[in-house]
């Protein structure tokens, strides 16, 4: 039948941060390839060395600090690289310089690119052998210094080097591929960071949207202009017509179409009037509105709409660990292989073997960089929920993601979730010795305390009526068949036939009425009074608009659905029936649909359950994804592992081939950081010099290692263009 939330306090919220923005707390920083970091300030992470970011993007245009710093080093430096390549490359054929001349400049030219462009590459270097936790920086840390060192002894000390060392003059150094590397990593980073910017769009737009003021209506009927964060629960507030509604509450006085998109995915403008719901920060489109603000700062959808989006985007998906298993071992395996190349080249060449060796252990240090690989499948993660987000579905997490494409088996709940979950009133009927008025009243009393959509369309019916409602003591709910208690000294039950028949009460004498109004697809809840039947009330519940289009889709990708409703048999098959589902369960407890859970489980379906109220809860949790309709309650959604904003099965489907396509996003970056390492290596160490005389220049390395990180993000924003279709 139906559960019956109990009553909120109000008071219980106002004790929340009072936050207009999410982003205006305290930052809290993480690392994107490693979400378990966690810092109050920014720095970098002691794990892969990475720059820490917002775990809560801030709004606004403000460049990421670290973003201009790499700018700034790269565009000073940039002339010096540009001029010691150049020397190293012509210099010889112009004979501007001769012998260890050109060293000395070349040295000038690069220890300014190396120790000061170059000097955070090799701070995160340091970190991370201090960590003990090898990472890019550390195989770029040593590839530049090698180089660089190398270079600086043969210029300054070249009587040390055997005479196969010498050539035109000096000893070869090698200061262009230390400044190239340098100059090319930070323009890397550049391009990374730039993109990796992009991932957190949604959210910024998202908190954007709030508004820094709201218009409070006084007392004495003043309005004045005030910050968001002196906005309480109870105030009222009024909205122009152009305006965003500042905090979510209920429209006391006007009408108007507010357009909800940004947050619900849905593109036309819902029409608002007084007892509607508002959500802050949708746009007002027309009419003005006088509204109670309910839930302010924390509480609004949109702050927690952001939490769960930052949240999901910093999870880790379960082929991560695929990713971080291999990068444990990745980076010690490189450092092996550049020791391997250095001595393979200077004992097996008798020519300029050594020379060779330490240009190809270089090569073979900086193009192994892990951090394509590290990014691979967070990068997906951030886009995908991102975009998923402003299509009004919240993914709790990246497992939420990985797995929702393997649903095969979809439970329904009716009320809230195939139903628009605003039931209307329509008979009540009397047994002997009542009249219809007084089972109306009765009913009312005892759930005026509730917030269920059933419950409420039973009290504002006796309230148009006028009747006059008893407080209601000893309240308890019956786990979702329905309520009890104590109204004027008479002990009541109100809920389905499963709980009459709990409490011993006959309900012979009404149940062909009863069945007639089901057949119909109403709602019927029996009224028992000192344990004898007093009556029963007909509620309609109309199907959503969207959930014959939403289950067409369902079928159409295979997905067997099935509903599980506490409402009469009945009512639910005749409900099933409309939109063609074939296998229904109708009077089940909380309990009952947990318990269908595990069943289909243990039969090897992979369970997807939505539902909106309380008593789904239990089965939330059970499913191998559980959906809550964002128009439920609050318990729903913190069982669910996904939340349909707009409470929009179609939303089920979009989710399914979102999962897919991000899944499907992820391995293309894994393959493509496995095979550019696989590859990139062996050829790095000289592999293919004996057949074909080719080596790979440290500077290509590098120019290949920056671009590699830089696809992979690049290709994780592909997912911005997905539209929802196959």
């Amino acid at each position: 039948m139906h559960s019956h939330d109990p009553p909120r306090d109000p008071a219980a919220h106002r004790h929340q941060s009072n936050m207009s923005n999410p982003a205006t707390s305290a930052v809290e920083y993480t690392c994107p390839m490693h979400p378990e970091i966690r810092r109050s300030g920014p720095g970098t992470c002691p794990k892969c060395g990475m720059t820490l970011e917002p775990v809560i993007p801030v709004s606004g245009d403000d460049e990421h600090a670290e973003l201009a710093d790499f700018r700034r080093r790269f565009w000073w430096t940039l002339p010096l690289t540009v001029l010691a390549v150049g020397l190293a490359m012509f210099g010889h054929r112009l004979g501007w310089f001769h012998g260890t001349q050109q060293s000395w400049v070349e040295l000038a030219l690069t220890t300014p690119v190396v120790l000061w462009s170059g000097w955070p590459f090799f701070a995160r270097g340091a970190q991370s052998v201090g960590n003990r936790s090898p990472n890019m920086w550390t195989l770029i840390g040593l590839g530049t210094g090698a180089a660089y060192a190398y270079s600086l002894a043969a210029t300054v000390a070249p009587d040390l080097f055997p005479a196969q060392f010498h050539s035109m003059g000096r000893v070869q150094v090698y200061f262009e591929a230390a400044v190239v590397i340098v100059s090319l990593t930070l323009l890397g980073q550049i391009l990374e960071l730039k993109a990796r910017a992009e991932t957190s769009a949604a959210i910024k737009s998202m908190l954007a949207l709030a508004p820094k003021t709201a218009r409070r209506i006084g007392l004495d009927g003043v309005e004045e202009d005030v910050p968001l964060t002196q906005v309480h629960a109870g105030d009222r507030l009024r909205v122009r017509p152009g305006e965003r509604v500042p905090v979510d509450g209920e429209v006391l006085d006007g009408r108007s179409a507010v357009d909800e998109s940004m947050l619900t995915g849905e593109p036309v403008p819902v029409m608002k009037q007084p007892g509607d719901r508002l959500i802050g920060a949708t746009m007002n489109t027309a009419g003005a509105l006088v509204m109670r603000a309910e839930k302010v700062g924390a509480d609004t959808v949109l702050s927690q709409i952001v939490q769960m989006v930052a949240q999901a985007q910093r999870s880790k998906a379960p082929l991560q660990r695929v990713a971080d298993v291999v990068a444990g071992y990745f980076v010690l395996a490189v450092i092996a292989i550049a020791g391997i190349t250095l001595m393979a080249w200077g004992w097996l060449v008798p020519q300029q073997g050594w020379q060779f060796g330490i240009i190809n252990s270089v090569a073979v240090l900086i193009i192994a960089c892990p951090c394509a690989l590290g990014l691979a499948t967070p990068m997906s993660i951030m886009v995908a929920t991102g975009k998923a987000a402003t299509a009004g579905i919240l993914f709790r997490d990246a497992a939420a993601i990985e797995n929702f494409r393997r649903i095969d088996t979809l439970i329904v709940d009716k009320t809230g979730t195939l139903t628009e979950g605003r039931p209307v009133f329509d008979r009540a009927l009397a047994a002997p010795g009542f009249s219809e008025d007084q089972v109306l009243q009765l009913a009312a009393s005892l759930d005026q305390g509730s917030e269920h959509p059933l419950a409420r369309a039973i009290v504002d019916s006796a309230a148009a009526k006028g009747l006059p409602l008893d407080e209601a003591v000893e309240f308890e709910s019956g786990s979702g068949i329905g309520v009890r208690g104590v109204v004027h000294g008479r002990q009541l039950a109100l809920g389905n036939g499963a709980m009459m028949a709990d409490a011993g009460v006959d309900t012979a004498n009404l149940s062909g009425a009863a069945e007639a109004f089901r057949k119909e697809g109403a709602s019927v809840m029996f009224l028992a009074a000192d344990g004898v039947l007093a009556g029963l009330l007909s509620v309609s519940d109309p199907i959503k608009a969207s959930a014959h289009e939403a289950m067409h889709q369902l079928r159409a990708e295979g997905i067997r659905i099935v509903m599980a409703t506490g409402d009469g048999v009945t009512t639910a098959k005749a409900v099933a029936g409309r939109l063609g589902i074939e296998t229904v369960y109708g009077e089940v407890k909380p309990m009952d649909k947990l318990e269908l859970v595990a069943r289909f489980q243990t039969e090897g379906a992979t369970v997807a359950m939505a539902g909106d109220g309380i008593n789904d809860a239990p089965a939330l949790a059970k499913a191998d994804i559980g959906i809550a309709m964002g128009t439920g309650t609050d318990v729903a959604m913190n069982s669910a592992q996904v939340t349909l904003v707009k409470g929009d099965l179609r939303g089920v489907a979009r989710a399914r081939l979102l999962s897919t396509a991000t899944l499907r996003n992820m391995r293309q970056n894994l393959v493509f950081a496995f095979a550019y390492n696989a590859l990139g290596v062996p050829v790095a160490a000289g592999i293919l010099y004996p057949f074909t005389g080719w080596l790979l220049s440290p500077m290509i390395a590098a120019l290949a290692m920056s671009l590699s990180s830089a696809s992979v993000v690049f290709n994780a924003l592909r997912l911005n263009r997905f539209d929802g279709k196959h």
